[in-house]
C-alpha cells in the first residue's frame, strides 16, 4: 500500500487548503468566454490569464511564506497609514463587488434556467441567508467548502477531457486585439492577487495553530510549495476551460454570456442532469465564498475597534445590504463596473507582492515607497481610461509604453525599482 510521509500529507493539505480559498466559483465563468474568444491565440491568452490569475497570486502567498504575517504587513514598509488604508480598501472592494458577483453568477446559473424570478428577489434571499452564517460562524460551510471543491473539480476535469477528445482542434480567428494584453486583464477579474494578500494571513493561522513547534523555516517551506501545488492545479483548469471555450467556438452565438457559456459547455459535454449538478455546486460555493468575504471584512473592521462586536455586526449588515444593491445586477455588469477599480488597486497590490519577495536588500523602505508612488501615479491614465476618458488621455498616454495595452504602470515602476537600488548601492 502506497503511504504518503507527514511531510507530504502536510503539504497537501494546505496546498488543498490554498486552492480552496483561490478557486472562487464566480472565477469558473471567465476562462470559457475568453477562450471562446481568443480563437487561434487562445495559448497567448491563456499565458496573460494564468500570468495575472495564478502566477501573481502564488507570488502572494510566497510573499506570505516569507513575512508569515497578515495583509497589514504588505505595505507598512510604505507606512502604517498607507497599510490601513491600502486594507480598508481591499476589503470594502471584496465586499462590493466579487461578494455581489458570487450571487448574480447563483441566479444565472441556478434560479433562470429554471424558475421566472426577479434577481432582486434572488438577492435578498442570499445575502440574508449569508448574513446569518456570518452572525453564527457556522462550521457546516467549512465541511461543505471541501466536499464541494473535490466535486467542482472533478466534473470541470470530465469537461475538458471530454472537450478535448470529443472536438477537433479547429480554431476561429481571434477577436482580440492584443490576446496577451486581453487575458492579463480578464484575470485581474479572478481577484484572485488580491485574494491572495487576504487569504495568505489566514493560512498563516492556521499553520500556526497545527505546528507550534515548527520553525520559521520550517513554515516557509511548507507554504511555498503548497502554493506552487495549488497554483499548478489552478493553472491546469483554467487554460483547460481556455482552450475548451475555444475549440468548441462554433457550438455557440457571439454574443453568449459568461455563465450561459459555461452551462452550455457542461450540457454539451457531460449532459443535462450534470449541468443541474455543476449548477448547484457552483452556487453553494459561492455562497461559501460570500460568507468568508463578508466575515473576512467584519473581522479586520472589528479588530481596528478593539474587538468590538457592535461594529462586527454593524459590518456584516452593511457587508450584506451592499451585496443586495450589486447582486441584483447581471454578471456582465458588475464586472464592467468592477474593471476601474481594478485598474487602480491590482497594479498596486502586484507591486507590493513583488517587493516582499525580492531580497530585503533590494527592498528598502525608500524602495517601497518609491515603486508603490510610481506605480499609483502611473495607474491613473488607465484608471481614467477605463472610465471613459480614453481620448483625453490619449496624448498623454502616448509617451507612456505599454499605456495602449493598459499596462503604463509596469516599466516605470521597473525604472524606479532599479534606480532606487542602484542609488542605495552607491551611497553604501
Amino acid at each position: 500500500m502506497f503511504i504518503l510521509n507527514k511531510e507530504t500529507r502536510e503539504v497537501l493539505v494546505t496546498a488543498f487548503a490554498l486552492f480552496s480559498l483561490f478557486f472562487g466559483a464566480g472565477n469558473l465563468i471567465l476562462p470559457p468566454l475568453l477562450g471562446n474568444k481568443s480563437g487561434d491565440l487562445w495559448w497567448l491568452v491563456a499565458l496573460g490569464f494564468c500570468s495575472s490569475a495564478v502566477l501573481i497570486p502564488i507570488m502572494g502567498i510566497m510573499a506570505h511564506a516569507k513575512l508569515q504575517g497578515t495583509i497589514f504587513d504588505f505595505g507598512k514598509k510604505v507606512s502604517p497609514t498607507f497599510s490601513l488604508i491600502y486594507s480598508l480598501l481591499i476589503y470594502a472592494i471584496s465586499i462590493s463587488l466579487p461578494s455581489p458577483r458570487t450571487a448574480a453568477v447563483t441566479h444565472e446559473m441556478a434560479i433562470q434556467p429554471f424558475f421566472d424570478s426577479p434577481p432582486l428577489l434572488t438577492s435578498i434571499i442570499y445575502f440574508a441567508l449569508v448574513f446569518v452564517f456570518v452572525i453564527n460562524r457556522s462550521q457546516i460551510l467549512n465541511i461543505l467548502g471541501k466536499l464541494l471543491t473535490p466535486a467542482i473539480i472533478l466534473i470541470l476535469f470530465l469537461i475538458i477531457g471530454t472537450a478535448l477528445f470529443s472536438y477537433d482542434f479547429t480554431f476561429s480567428e481571434t477577436a482580440f486585439h492584443n490576446p496577451l494584453s486581453e487575458g492579463i486583464l480578464e484575470g485581474y477579474q479572478t481577484f484572485d492577487a488580491i485574494g491572495a494578500v487576504v487569504v495568505g494571513g489566514v493560512i498563516i493561522i492556521s499553520i500556526n495553530l497545527k505546528k507550534k513547534e515548527a520553525t520559521y523555516k520550517e513554515k516557509k517551506i511548507l507554504i511555498k510549495r503548497a502554493g506552487w501545488l495549488a497554483g499548478l492545479s489552478l493553472f491546469l483548469i483554467y487554460a483547460g476551460l481556455i482552450v475548451t471555450g475555444a475549440i468548441m467556438h462554433g457550438e455557440f452565438s457571439a454574443d453568449i454570456s459568461r455563465t450561459a457559456l459555461l452551462s452550455g459547455i457542461s450540457t454539451k459535454t457531460l449532459g443535462g442532469t450534470a449541468n443541474l449538478f455543476l449548477s448547484i455546486l457552483v452556487s453553494l460555493a459561492c455562497f461559501t465564498t460570500a460568507v468568508g468575504i463578508v466575515t473576512g471584512t467584519a473581522d479586520f473592521i472589528k479588530y481596528r475597534f478593539h474587538d468590538s462586536q457592535p461594529v462586527y455586526l454593524t459590518t456584516a449588515i452593511l457587508g450584506c445590504i451592499l451585496g443586495i444593491v450589486m447582486g441584483q445586477f447581471n454578471v456582465g455588469y458588475i464586472i464592467a463596473v468592477a474593471l476601474p477599480a481594478l485598474m487602480f488597486i491590482y497594479p498596486i497590490t502586484i507591486a507590493l507582492i513583488l517587493l516582499n519577495i525580492v531580497p530585503d536588500k533590494f527592498a528598502s523602505e525608500k524602495v517601497f515607497r518609491a515603486v508603490v508612488i510610481t506605480t499609483i501615479i502611473f495607474s491613473v491614465p488607465d484608471f481614467l481610461g477605463s472610465i471613459g476618458f480614453t481620448e483625453a488621455l490619449s496624448e498623454v498616454q502616448g509617451y507612456i509604453p505599454l499605456s495602449s495595452y493598459s499596462l503604463g504602470w509596469v516599466l516605470p515602476a521597473g525604472v524606479v525599482f532599479v534606480i532606487m537600488n542602484l542609488l542605495h548601492k552607491k551611497q553604501s
